[in-house]
């Protein structure tokens, strides 16, 4: 008979170890200098300060050892398959990244040929946008997709305010639209600029994106503009950027009142002026007169390391003046419109580096092997019969309906222009009638089995009205390869078919480690068990979804 077991506190059982006199832990603990960073008192005698600064300091061999340890406990980039941000540089690249590290982008006097290449990148991502002959595009590099959706709702919020005032109108509540699949960053702008998010609902009959009809419904004269995206993080799905343009064009026609439109290509904006499907027909970027700005992410499928994005207005008259600073530092004169001061340039010369090494037809057999990739997986997916796939980019163009046991559309030399537009995402979730047999599985113990695999593969509900529908989301970037990809089908298809032969008791047995102390006291937020604790239910906003 088993006997009672108390449960064991692992800090204080190490902190009360720790306690002891370090004469009893061995005659070399007051050793400070080393063979091997193994060897000296801070493996074994000593314990590094972790929330406190230490009064004297660490061998650089030591802490570097230690630290590098540590963060063996991190997951694996490559197996990151949660995350659009890119894992993999070219060795040049790198090279140049730590060849440049200690350069600030704004000191633009002081490296004018990093602010050159910075100008040079602004002006080839415009022309792959469309920009307009006669029009002047400008834009800027930002730390990312989240600063450049504020700066773009921000420059759309000023000109509204200014048109109003001098029509003699009250300014007192703007309002923006957006579909509740949006990045919360799109959120963050409405929250922290004081406007309105009318945050529309989609559907399964939207095809989880935003709805035309329900923009149509729900714009007035104070709405400042419509966030479109081009790329949902949740399935992939482009956005209906023209027809909603055309919705925006007949309201104009009707009122006089003229709403623009933003698009938040933050994956997007360097995938579909590459590849062969483009946005699947219908014009997405500045080649629509209503579409002002667009941003993207140089570090998602601009495949730069985390750090860098990009906004870029149609024409200068786009860009309130007002919200233009003219710069005075160290001895120069710059202009700058963002809401970071200093940022790394690195990144900024990474971009440039892949741009003009890869160059067009480079980006194209990037992006379409990636849609490639991603169309294997999808089709292996629902043939086990196990699985249905919610994106649809291996589906034959207009075909939009998963059919059970149908057999994939295949063509020969195919390219992503036989196929449905969207991101190289699959998005997927356990058919009915896996449910049904095997009602005691849960999906997320998909998730968590892959984890063990090293594999991370989030497992989250589909927007609010659709958030019964819980998905596991792969995003296939430049490293996913073909050898990776089989085994990851395998293992898939592994992990399934044990938990079809496990029982409830087998799957109650296991569960997800605990936080870490840094986390459990660092963090407010909840785990995926305790989400109806939250401050908002997911219906009141944007889900935060992975990205």
């Amino acid at each position: 008979m088993a006997g009672l077991a108390r449960h064991i506190d692992p800090e204080e059982l190490v902190h009360s170890l720790h306690e002891k006199p370090n004469s009893h832990r061995g005659k070399y603990g007051a050793a400070s200098h080393s063979v091997t960073p193994y060897s000296t008192r801070y493996n074994s005698s000593y314990e590094l300060s972790k929330f406190k600064i230490p009064h004297d300091g660490a061998p650089a061999d030591a802490v570097h050892q230690l630290l590098k340890d540590e963060l063996d406990l991190d997951g694996r980039p490559n197996l990151n398959l949660a995350s659009f941000v890119g894992t993999y540089m070219e060795e040049q690249a790198e090279k140049l990244m730590v060849e440049n590290l200690s350069k600030n982008m704004s000191d633009a006097d002081e490296y004018p040929a990093m602010m050159d290449m910075h100008a040079r990148c602004v002006s080839i991502i415009a022309h792959l946008w469309g920009v307009q002959k006669g029009e002047k595009a400008i834009g800027t590099a930002t730390t990312g997709s989240s600063e450049a959706i504020h700066l773009g709702g921000l420059a759309m919020k000023r000109r509204w305010q200014e048109k109003r005032t001098a029509e003699g109108k009250d300014t007192a509540k703007p309002n923006i639209i957006m579909g509740a699949n949006a990045q919360v960053a799109l959120e963050k702008f409405a929250r922290y600029f004081e406007v309105e998010a009318r945050i529309l609902p989609v559907s399964e009959k939207s095809r989880h994106r935003l709805d035309p009809e329900l923009v149509k419904e729900n714009i007035d004269e104070n709405t400042i503009g419509v966030f479109v995206i081009m790329g949902s993080t949740y399935t992939g799905h482009y956005e209906p950027v023209e027809e909603i343009s055309k919705v925006l064009d007949e309201f104009q026609q009707k009122t006089g009142i003229d709403i623009p439109i933003h698009v938040d290509a933050a994956s997007g904006g360097f995938i579909a002026p590459f590849t062969h499907a483009k946005a699947g027909g219908p014009k997405w970027n500045f080649e629509l007169p209503r579409v002002k700005s667009i941003n993207t992410s140089g570090h998602k499928f601009g495949l730069v390391y985390a750090g860098v994005g990009w906004i870029i207005w149609r024409d200068e008259s786009f860009l309130p003046k007002h919200l233009v600073f003219e710069l005075h530092y160290l001895g120069g004169t710059e202009e700058s419109y963002t809401l970071n001061f200093s940022r790394p340039g690195a990144q900024i010369i990474a971009q440039y580096y892949n741009l003009i090494h890869l160059g067009f037809t480079g980006f194209r057999s990037i992006m379409e092997d990636a849609l490639s990739n991603a169309r294997l997986f999808s089709k292996s997916l629902e043939a086990t019969g196990w699985f249905r796939c919610v994106s649809d980019i291996h589906r034959k163009k207009g075909d939009f309906e998963y059919r059970k046991g149908e057999k994939p559309f295949e063509k020969q030399g195919e390219t992503s222009a036989d196929y449905n537009a969207g991101l190289p995402v699959v998005a997927f979730t356990l058919t009915d009638d896996f449910h049904k047999q095997y009602p005691h599985v849960k999906q997320v113990a998909v998730s968590n089995l892959l984890r063990a695999k090293q594999y991370i593969i989030p497992n989250y509900p589909l927007p609010p009205d659709e958030e019964k529908t819980e998905i596991l989301r792969v995003v296939v970037r430049e490293s996913m390869s073909v050898d990776l990809l089989d085994r990851l089908i395998a293992d898939v298809c592994a992990v399934t078919e044990s938990l079809m032969r496990s029982d409830e008791i087998d799957l109650a047995a296991w569960q997800p480690f605990g936080n870490s102390v840094e986390k459990t006291h660092a963090s407010a937020g909840h785990d995926s068990k305790n989400t109806h604790k939250a401050k908002r239910p997911m219906s009141h906003g944007v889900h935060r979804s992975v990205c």
